[in-house]
């Protein structure tokens, strides 16, 4: 399936000016036209004629101005917003055990969630495609609404994606590789759905509602079964040429070192995923003595010798990943965000401690480290923040057209 995307600056005028202004307007919340005009440097009688069309379209609404004193002493300023109503937009993230969804409107305020368990982690496209159209029918049936009513799916799956393409290399939640999924999920879907990596949208959800609001260059690593990164630079998710840059997880800690689930050997995911955690506990065991990650922290709690050097070793390999992060982009900060925080071997004073020595030395304050904690519904936020950026996008160059 292929995509509106951004647009580029050889595009057309009138239709840049629009994604510029529509873009000044959601970034204001509510704003004036005279207000616009100075933001974006187009002329007030182009901002005039623009939001007349935006107006017209329905995307962007007036609003009232508040009855004051210093409003009464002249003609009072109306300000503009998006229209929460003009599109219903999802987010989902797929993870190894669930589904997570979130449907918002086209402001981006949430109408409705859900979390879909999965009975198993891999699976054929077929059946990952089925399961994503009930996650959408679920979360839909709790807002009151119909998955004929979505205007975009924003999707966030593990793996080496081409966003530009919506085709998957290789993912952890399908048992086929080179997939074009956006074909294959456009069967099931009546609307457009806009897939990237999922660890892009942990950045973009931090980008816009946590710890990187204020930042345009920083780095986001998620741990989970495995091991993501999403790269904002100048304000902007990269991705890399493929659509497979920022692959973290598969960067070589080990020369013919232990095997990855992507079928390589010696990735610092086959040291600290989920998987390579309990993996390791149970070779060393000789029996499938530990089930759950709770099982093999406790153990650790206990003092257990095979468990603490486990653990001990995810650690040193984080550090001297995080430290190689560090060396090579030299971000602004650096976010560890995920659903795995309860287990903070990974997350501790430490790691960050070994992080620093093995960091390029100069005169100057390393990259802030922080810790966000929060669930998968961060992750579908992410999803469906893209989904609104793709569709207002499109929704832009559709306009152009008519206009043509």
């Amino acid at each position: 399936m292929a995509r509106s995307g951004r647009l580029s600056p050889s595009g057309d005028q009138r239709e840049s000016g629009r994604q510029q202004i529509l873009d000044v307007i959601r970034a204001a919340e509510s704003i004036a036209r005279i207000d616009i005009a100075k933001a974006t440097g187009v002329s007030p009688a182009t901002v005039t004629a623009i939001t007349a069309e935006l107006l017209a379209a329905g995307l962007i609404e007036e609003v009232a101005p508040e009855s004051s004193s210093e409003a009464r002493r002249g003609r009072p300023r109306v300000a503009l917003k998006i229209r929460g109503g003009a599109h219903l937009i999802a987010g989902l993230k797929v993870s190894h055990h669930v589904i997570s969804t979130v449907i918002t409107d086209f402001v981006g305020e949430e109408l409705a969630s859900h979390e879909m368990p999965l009975a198993q982690g891999r699976m054929p496209v077929p059946v990952l495609c089925s399961q994503i159209r009930r996650a959408l029918e679920l979360t839909c049936q709790k807002g009151g609404f119909t998955i004929d009513d979505l205007s975009g799916v924003g999707l966030g799956l593990a793996g080496m994606i081409d966003a530009e393409r919506s085709f998957i290399y290789w993912s952890s939640s399908l048992e086929e590789r080179n997939v074009p999924f956006g074909e294959a999920i456009a069967r099931e879907l009546p609307c457009p759905v806009f897939l990237d990596n999922d660890a892009n949208l942990v950045a973009k959800a931090e980008h816009l509602f946590g710890e990187g609001r204020t930042c345009d260059n920083f780095i986001v690593i998620t741990i989970e079964h495995g091991v993501g990164m999403g790269i904002v630079i100048d304000g902007k998710i990269y991705r890399g040429t493929r659509g497979c840059g920022a692959e973290f997880g598969h960067t070589k800690v080990h020369l013919e070192g232990a095997l990855c689930q992507c079928g390589q050997r010696g990735c610092l995911e086959a040291y600290v995923g989920d998987y390579a955690l309990l993996r390791e506990a149970n070779i060393s065991s000789g029996s499938e003595r530990h089930r759950t990650l709770a099982s093999l922290f406790q153990a650790a709690e206990k003092g257990d010798a095979m468990a603490l050097s486990i653990l001990d070793r995810a650690r040193r390999m984080f550090a001297m990943g995080l430290a190689n992060v560090v060396n090579i982009f030299d971000p602004t900060k650096i976010i560890l965000a995920g659903a795995r925080l309860s287990f903070d071997h990974l997350y501790s004073g430490k790691v960050i401690g070994e992080m620093r020595q093995w960091v390029v030395q100069v005169d100057a304050p390393l990259p802030e480290v922080i810790v966000h904690d929060w669930g998968d519904l961060m992750w579908a936020k992410g999803a469906a923040a893209y989904g609104i950026e793709e569709v207002t996008a499109r929704t832009v160059k559709e306009l152009a057209n008519a206009a043509a």
